[in-house]
């Protein structure tokens, strides 16, 4: 296990969080994107219909950062990584959405294939919706219940796993 201090962590937190994840959830569509042809898209420009994922791109960008600004003032001094957080967040973007994270990754993909109007960017979604939903989300939930426990449970049976729904 490994232990760094609070400034080595807040750098990695931002790397992954502003080089690493538009990387590969903005780079990965891009070039999936020019394997088939582009829905919607004349002369090499995308159609009005296709600037609508930009908005969807923007909003999970919105909440990546929001998570990334609300997850640094709340890093101890010092921080342990493994497979469990130290710390069950369940503020800011916490409250809206156990996974907030994994709501942003699959908005970019999912606002990448409406712009490049990509069949193949889709399928790309449809993969890695199944993969968090199926795989990684219920290993995640038992290793936080082990972990958490009671805490845990009330968490996930106050607060939704995709979307809190508004009154």
């Amino acid at each position: 296990m490994i232990i760094m201090p609070r400034s080595i962590a807040v750098i990695v937190g931002l790397f992954v969080g502003l080089v690493v994840i538009p990387l590969a959830h903005g780079v990965i569509p891009w070039a999936l994107s020019t394997l088939l042809p582009r829905y919607g898209w004349t002369e090499g420009s995308p159609g009005f219909w296709n600037r609508l994922g930009l908005m969807v791109v923007a909003l999970a960008a919105a909440l990546l950062i929001w998570i990334l600004a609300f997850a640094i003032p709340q890093t101890p001094s010092k921080v342990r990584l493994g497979l469990n957080p130290p710390f069950l967040m369940v503020r800011g973007p916490y409250r809206l959405t156990r996974n907030p994270m994994y709501v942003a990754e699959l908005g970019l993909w999912l606002g990448w294939a409406i712009f490049f109007g990509s069949l193949l960017v889709l399928i790309g979604f449809v993969i890695l919706w199944c993969v968090v939903t199926l795989i990684i989300l219920p290993r995640e939930e038992r290793s936080l219940e082990a972990a958490f426990g009671q805490t845990y449970l009330q968490y996930k049976s106050s607060v939704p796993r995709w979307f809190r729904k508004t009154r």
